[in-house]
This record gives C-alpha cells, structure tokens and sequence, in this order.
C-alpha cells in the first residue's frame, strides 16, 4: 500500500465539528483505494469538549499520533487572559511544536509518500508546510472553505499571518482542495499564477452506513401526532448563520396567534451559542417555541434528525461559497428542509439539485414570516418531500474518497 499522514486537528475525540468527520471517513475508505493512513493530530487535553463514541470507528491498523498541543485560550492564561503570540495563528500554536517532529519521525520510519493536511485549524497547514520543507515529501492543503476573506480573520494580524500561511500552500502545495466550486474559483482569481489544473474540488458527504439503521425513523407521518417539530443540528455562528430574524418572524407570527407551542417546537441542537441566544429567546416571547438543546453523539444526533418532520439549514448570503456540512446529511435523510439561506449561493445550487428544501432569505424576516405558515400548512398536509436519492448518492463518503485517493496517487506520479 501507498502511505499518507493526515495532519488534522478535528479526529475522534474531538465533539463540537463536523469535521472531524471527513478525516475519520478518510481513515475507513482509504484503504480500498491502496492508501494506508497515518494520522497527526493533537493530544485530547487540547480539546475542549471529548466525545468517546467514535473512537470505535477507528480502523485497529491506522495509526494515530497524538502530539503535544495545548489550547492557549485554557491552558496558557491567568485569570482567562493570555498572551496574544501563544494563540497566532490559532489557539493550538502549541501543536506545531510537538507535531512537527512527530510528523517528521513517522515520514522518515514508515516511509509516507504524501503529506495531506486539512484546514479550519491554520496550524495544521503550518505542519504540513514545515514537514513538506523538511522532507520534500508532495503535500496535498484540503482547504475546505476559504482560509482568508478580505475581512476574515477579523483580528489584522492573524488575517496577515492567514494570509501567510495560505501563499505558503499555494505556491508548494502539489493539489489544492475545496469543497464548493466558487470558492476555487475564488482562489484562482486571487492568486493569477495559480494553475487550475493543481486545484480540485472534493465535496463534503454521508457516509452510508451511518444512516442503515436509521432508515425506517426517516420514514414517519404527520397524523396523530403533536406539534410540528423543525430540527438544526449543530453551531448557530452568529455572523454566518444568524437566526435572529428567524426569531423575529417566530415572535411576529406568535403574536398574531398564528403559531403557537401546540402547533410548532423548533429544537435547535449544539448551536455553541445558547449563552447569546436564550435571553434573546426569552426577550421575544418564543422559549415556548424554540428549545436550545444540547449536544448528541453523532449517530444519535443523526437518529434524532431522521424522526423530525423537517430540518433547518442557516447559511448567510457572506457564505455564498460555502456548503454546510450538514447539508449533505440533511439530504440523505430524506426530510423536507427549510433553507435560510441566499438563492444564489453554492448552498442554494446544491439543494435545487439535490431537491426537497424550500429556501428562504436568511436575512429577511419579511420573507421569512410570509414563507413559514406556508411550509408548515404543506408539511401538515404531507405535502413536501425529501431529496431526490439517485443524486444525494453521489456524495457518498466512499465515493469522495476515491476522488482523494486518485489525487493522492496522481501527485506521487
């Protein structure tokens, strides 16, 4: 077999990211394509929340390498304040320290042929550009989404060190990936030098055998049931997916006796902003309505979806060129979704082809409390259905990773 390190913050035991899913699902599929993978990530002390239940998921033959790494944000302050250089480019600066020699020893004794690192966690792309410098190894940056925007990051020094990093990766970098067609195209009209035969585009997906078992609590009906219940799974950003004029249009709707506790529960799951959020639920009159849960072991998570009558999806129009994660979980569970989000966004594309989501500007609540009674009159009557199945398909986990494998083999030739 060929042999690849995965340098990846987010990995079992990690809770709170989606994220961590792709490397994970890297690790059961690789294989199949004659890829062996090695795994670099940080020690679990670095997490700040632990979630056991996947670890099970990984293969007994992948190695995993747990370096030294330490959150700055916990382990490095006094009286919750720290330095500011212990956290540039991210919290996990730590990381580079122990992940670099351990990245290094395991290139050198286990003779890995490509270097594969994978972005939100910057310090991840900095490993992989210092290992690539120091072994010559080809190196693949899975960027995902975009790791600059011209005011992302917020903070100017660690956008400038951002910026750094990413000139770094793609000027050495062999292959550049992203999961949304736009935010190539970003890049490519950012950088003019840049080929675009060295950048592709490998989606995020579903793996299907995390859904078998949920199958037949996909399949439900409204009669004889109680109030309708709209399900979101994971964090509320509050600049990127912000609910507030969700809210305001719950709370307008409410008052006009339109909806109430009886008819609609809206339950929105790990949204890693309940502090912000309660007051402002309670300020509005809507606790009754909406419900702040808390997180779920993925596949229970997953279950608990799979009964709902729909799903929400928040995406706001400055996320044009990014795809939710979830979006694509959303799909394969066959339920109605409601999308707020932008109609000309990556986000819409996907779901008016995929089918079964009704989208509705985010950012307007107008147009959001004209929509909502129409979607949940259709979902009473059973009207709406989920996504087309024959297209979600192609968004398969293990579909996804023979793309990667192929692009890992062609930068070894």
């Amino acid at each position: 077999m060929n042999k690849v390190l995965l340098v990846a913050y987010h990995f079992p035991p990690q809770a709170g990211s989606s994220g961590l899913l792709r490397t994970l699902k890297l690790c059961r599929y690789l294989p199949e394509f004659g890829w062996q993978p090695t795994v670099l990530t940080v020690h679990p002390r670095a997490y700040e929340r632990l979630d056991q239940s996947q670890l099970g998921e990984i293969a007994p033959d992948v190695r995993v390498l747990r370096a030294f790494a330490l959150d700055a944000r916990r382990q490095l302050s006094f009286r919750a304040r720290y330095l500011n250089w212990t956290a540039l480019p991210d919290r996990w600066v730590s990381w580079f320290l122990g992940g670099v020699p351990a990245g290094w020893n395991a290139i050198r004794k286990d003779d890995i042929e490509v270097i594969w690192t994978t972005f939100p966690i910057a310090t991840a792309v900095l490993i992989g550009w210092m290992l690539h410098r120091l072994t010559r190894k080809p190196w693949v940056v899975d960027f995902r989404d975009s790791m600059t925007e011209d005011e992302y990051p917020r903070d100017p020094r660690t956008r400038k060190l951002y910026r750094w990093i990413e000139r770094q990766a793609v000027r050495r970098a062999a292959r550049l990936v992203f999961t949304a067609h736009s935010t190539m195209r970003m890049y490519l009209q950012r950088y003019p030098g840049l080929s675009p035969e060295k950048c592709l585009v490998i989606s995020n997906g579903y793996d299907e055998a995390d859904f078998q078992a949920l199958l037949p609590a996909a399949v439900n009906s409204r009669a004889s049931r109680g109030p309708i219940r709209l399900v979101h799974m994971g964090i509320l950003y509050p600049e990127e997916r912000d609910p507030l004029p969700f809210f305001r249009s719950l709370a307008q709707l409410k008052r006009e006796d339109r909806i109430n506790a009886s008819s609609l529960r809206i339950e929105l799951r790990a949204s890693g902003y309940d502090d912000l959020y309660a007051p402002l639920i309670e300020q509005m009159g809507i606790k009754d309505l909406v419900h702040l849960l808390p997180a779920l072991p993925y596949r229970q998570a997953l279950s608990d979806a799979a009964a709902a009558d729909a799903l929400l999806l928040f995406q706001a129009a400055n996320c044009d060129h990014q795809i939710p994660a979830k979006a694509y979980e959303y799909l394969r569970l066959g339920r109605p979704i409601l999308a707020l989000t932008s109609a000309t966004g990556d986000t819409a594309e996907l779901l008016n082809a995929a089918g079964g989501a009704t989208i509705v500007n985010l950012a307007d609540a107008e147009e959001i409390y004209h929509a909502l009674p129409d979607f949940l009159a259709k979902l009473s009557q059973g009207a709406l259905r989920g996504a087309d199945l024959r297209t979600v398909q192609r968004y398969s986990r293990r579909e996804q990773t023979g793309e990667m494998a192929r692009t890992l083999s062609s930068v070894c030739s």
